[in-house]
């Protein structure tokens, strides 16, 4: 006979009860088996039926069990009781659920616990060295009453923890107790099952833990300590739970991640699991290497799941996130560079950028009359179109879906005040967006138009106004993008040194060096032209201190060819 003993406490999923069941009294070790009372009776009887050919699977008294109440305790009580006074060589009760699944062979785990007799494993700290306790009760679970079910009456509970509150109400902890948590899968001695069920204050403690919150949880954990030699504060059971507190639930693609555990049990299977259970429920005494319990190795691969459940992957827009702003966790998925007024002093800029540093250089994505992808597409990665009106419908992702469907390759991308300016708050505040910025540079284009001066004027001032509020747009708190902003007239002045900057920044792994710079517009008749806004009342002071002289006209014409910056 062995000197382990096995407790089920089950619900659901019979068959694969009474297989685990099995697998343990094949290796010697008795079973009781407790049935939730809910389960009908006909189903109960047939399930008793079909094990009593095995004379060491028992059944003990029923008990109606809810989640967070008395029963699971009262169910663990009774199928304890009854296991210690039929089998009197059982030396360490392991509790179980049917869920449960063995990971090594059974005769391991008698070792591991014949080496350890005195000792009991069963997860035990006071409510102040615990983090995982969810629902917002922690010492509160012991110092209130709870007579209605949480799932059931939630209206009535959360009624009721109020009212108690409001009155100052507060149960007394029977004397010599201090109240412990933990997982409710423990393997307790003989000795220490014995002194909690048989203790003369039983009955206060029973009374007492009937109207805890989740007791099943706490009073096993609590009563331990009073009379355990050696307690080992962890569950030899793998059981993982979420961050709502809900279990994870092992499916026939976590084999590997079970085997690399290294412990004994695992909960919670599922019951159609045919490759989990087939593996496991063997007697393959290579199925597993021996060697310590171990779900700190896994852990990692958990808080990672749990991380992209509740976080999600930068850029990638989860349905449970996606209406709540500010819930994204990163608006885009990998850097780009957004260059405003660089086109506009530059002939052909888009060719020489992406010449220089190997990106993707599209055009206006936000133009009036389309976005203009890199070589005249119309369509781009993930079939973003090029029209207008489905593009302003919804920017933001416009821009989230053409940073992911290319990620792994920056993309760079012009931007002025004529574009579409609902984009402005999203590039503020996305980490990911390196913006560069000429200010006053829309002028520009209106002084090389053949427009009639008054109607250049007013669209100066149309231009330069949108683009006032899109520098305080970037100059906000909020602004998470790197930004960098010269005005025209101190660019134009020495333009290699920022070109320089805002290559070096995207980080292309070319040359330290330009070796080329673009070609600048002729700007020659620029200043006469800035006066003359002035002169008709318009002041175009975004453009910067440019001198009325051709002084930077000059200049401009000896940038025409490449020159190395030493």
């Amino acid at each position: 006979m062995s000197t382990l003993g096995i407790v089920m406490l089950v619900h659901t999923a019979l068959d694969r009860a009474e297989q685990v069941a099995r697998h343990w009294t094949a290796a010697g070790c008795p079973v009781v088996i407790h049935v939730d009372r809910k389960v009908h009776e006909e189903t109960f009887t047939n399930f008793v039926s079909s094990c009593s050919d095995d004379p060491l699977i028992l059944f003990s008294e029923r008990h109606i069990c809810e989640w967070g109440g008395w029963g699971i305790v009262a169910a663990s009580q009774s199928a304890a009781t009854l296991i210690l006074e039929r089998f009197p060589d059982v030396r360490h009760v392991y509790l179980s659920s049917g869920s449960c699944l063995p990971l090594r062979p059974v005769q391991e785990l008698v070792d591991y616990l014949s080496e350890r007799p005195r000792e009991d494993f069963i997860e035990s700290a006071t409510t102040a060295d615990v983090s995982w306790t969810v629902g917002g009760l922690d010492l509160e679970r012991f110092t209130l009453r709870f007579p209605f079910s949480w799932r059931k009456h939630r209206k009535l509970f959360d009624s009721y923890v109020k009212l108690q509150r409001l009155l100052g109400f507060r149960r007394k902890i029977p004397d010599g107790l201090v109240p412990h948590m933990g997982s409710q899968w423990w393997c307790l001695t003989r000795q220490t099952l014995t002194a909690i069920l048989q203790d003369p204050k039983r009955k206060v403690y029973d009374r007492y833990f009937r109207r805890v919150w989740i007791p099943d949880e706490s009073y096993f954990q609590t009563l331990a300590r009073l009379y355990s030699i050696h307690i080992e504060s962890r569950s030899l059971t793998l059981s993982k739970f979420d961050y709502q507190g809900r279990p994870h639930i092992f499916y026939d693609d976590h084999l590997q991640l079970l085997r690399r555990s290294d412990c004994f049990v695992a909960r919670k299977i599922w019951p159609h699991a045919d490759r989990l259970y087939q593996t496991f429920l063997t007697d393959q005494t290579e199925a597993m290497k021996l060697a310590e319990p171990n779900p700190g190795k896994i852990d990692r691969v958990f808080a990672k799941a749990v991380e992209r459940r509740t976080r999600g992957r930068d850029g990638l827009y989860m349905q449970s996130r996606f209406p709540r702003h500010g819930s994204e966790n990163g608006l885009t998925s990998f850097p780009y560079s957004v260059f405003q007024g660089f086109s506009e002093l530059f002939e052909d800029f888009e060719s020489w950028l992406g010449n220089a540093t190997g990106t993707r250089v599209h055009g206006h994505l936000f133009g009036p009359e389309r976005a203009e992808f890199a070589g005249g597409e119309t369509t781009i990665n993930g079939a973003l179109s090029d029209g207008a009106k489905l593009r302003d419908y919804n920017p933001t992702a416009f821009v989230s879906n053409l940073i992911w469907n290319t990620r792994g390759e920056r993309q760079c991308f012009q931007f002025g005040p004529a574009d579409t300016q609902k984009i402005n708050w999203f590039l503020a505040r996305d980490k990911n967006a390196q913006i560069s910025v000429v200010t006053g540079a829309w002028a520009v284009p209106l002084f090389r138009s053949n427009m009639n001066f008054a109607d250049i004027r007013n669209e100066a001032a149309r231009l330069q106004q949108i683009e006032t509020k899109q520098l305080e747009v970037l100059d906000s708190v909020w602004t998470k993008a790197k930004v960098r902003i010269w005005t025209m007239a101190e660019f134009v002045e020495s333009p290699m040194e920022p070109l320089q900057t805002v290559i070096d920044e995207i980080g292309t792994g070319q040359p330290a060096h330009l070796s080329e710079a673009p070609t600048m517009v002729d700007l020659t008749g620029f200043g006469k032209f800035l006066q003359n806004l002035k002169n008709q009342g318009m002041h175009p002071y975004l453009v910067g201190d440019f001198p009325v002289d051709d002084v930077f006209g000059a200049q401009t014409r000896q940038f025409r060819k490449p020159y190395l910056v030493q």
